[in-house]
């Protein structure tokens, strides 16, 4: 079997109003110790096996300077990797160049994700961000010069005050994009964030809902397949890594505050820089039972729009998945669909997904 990998490089050059992942200001002084402290949890806890996607996410990976970047690209070639091994790097819009191209391409980077999240000025405003829409369409141009063909921007939406007009401006300007991946997410307002203690919340859930099926409506039309409640793609771009999560397959977390999932243990490291930065990881760790692998398994393959192969459920854990949960009176009322030996969330009913899966577990 194999895993994946991700690695988290907490550093930025400006916070976000809404993250709530573990994250820093850059200061020069912490990233070479990151980096060997990071190479020292590589060599710890890496077994040694191919890996089928490489994920480098943060924080802002961008944000490190070339001689960083560098070193960080030799600490990941201690991993194994297959020979289609799909490898993703995280970049700001101000940060891509011809220089970081260059390298992201002779590192044998596959895939680039990029945070736009919206052009609007009053929503960047708000989130603390910058967009242009010219300086991305020059930006994903220059990644398509370089032949990074596997480019993924992110959307996001449902902030208070934004008008569905405004989303409909900014997925007019995402589809003239040259791009093959499209993640969405509606506003999540999470504790100890700058939009939380400032009290700005979500617009109302039926707006909410009305934006999202415009979302599914608009991406569908423009030739994007929805493979996941919030993730579209062209054919063949979906993405391998976040598959791995939504199969409910193994995964390496290298990193501050990274999470992982490896021979049955869930894992997360310290959020403290000052332990990981002396190479106390403090890895708070839980050994999964049966019931719990198997609740993770409805929970995350009920995000994917073709969900569940119950044979497939059946012999891997040797239950049968309708003896185990309330399937059938959620097939009765239609919240869930049964075909083709597959199960998922009725596609009218995707956007109050949680309530469903609280139903089943």
């Amino acid at each position: 079997m194999k895993r994946a990998v991700y690695i988290h490089v907490p550093f930025c050059k400006k916070i976000c109003s809404y993250c709530d992942f573990c994250k820093v200001l850059i200061r020069d002084e912490w990233v070479n110790s990151y980096i060997k402290a990071l190479a020292n949890e590589i060599d710890e806890y890496y077994l040694g096996d191919e890996v089928k996607s490489i994920y480098i996410g943060g924080g802002t990976p961008s944000a490190l300077k070339l001689i960083d970047l560098l070193k960080l690209f030799e600490v990941i070639r201690k991993f194994k990797r297959s020979p289609d091994c799909e490898v993703t790097f995280e970049c700001n819009l101000s940060d891509i160049n011809d220089t970081l191209l260059k390298v992201l391409r002779e590192n044998n980077v596959t895939r680039i994700s990029i945070g736009i999240e919206s052009f609007n000025p009053n929503m960047l405003e708000i989130m603390n961000r910058e967009s242009d829409f010219k300086d991305a369409l020059n930006k994903i141009n220059l990644c398509k010069y370089y032949k990074f063909n596997n480019i993924n921007i992110d959307l996001m939406y449902g902030i208070a005050g934004q008008t569905l007009n405004d989303l409909k401006e900014d997925l007019k300007l995402f589809l003239k994009l040259p791009v093959t991946h499209i993640s969405t997410y509606s506003l999540i307002v999470e504790n100890n964030t700058v939009i939380k203690l400032k009290n700005i919340g979500n617009v109302s859930e039926d707006l909410e809902a009305e934006m999202y099926d415009y979302i599914v409506r608009k991406l569908r039309g423009a030739g994007f397949n929805q493979y996941e409640v919030s993730n579209f793609s062209k054919v063949g771009y979906e993405s391998i890594h976040n598959l791995t999560y939504w199969h409910n397959e193994e995964y390496y977390g290298f990193g501050l505050n990274a999470s992982g999932f490896i021979d049955d243990v869930r894992y997360t490291n310290t959020a403290s820089l000052t332990n990981y930065l002396n190479l106390k990881y403090d890895r708070d760790s839980m050994l999964m039972t049966k019931k719990q692998k198997m609740d993770d398994e409805i929970m995350l393959g009920l995000r994917l729009v073709e969900g569940i192969n119950i044979k497939e459920f059946n012999e891997k854990y040797q239950e049968d998945i309708f003896e185990l949960y309330p399937i059938k009176p959620l097939l009765n009322n239609k919240d869930l669909i049964l075909k083709y030996d597959r199960l998922f969330i009725n596609p009218n009913k995707r956007y109050v997904m949680n309530s469903i899966l609280l139903k089943m577990i």
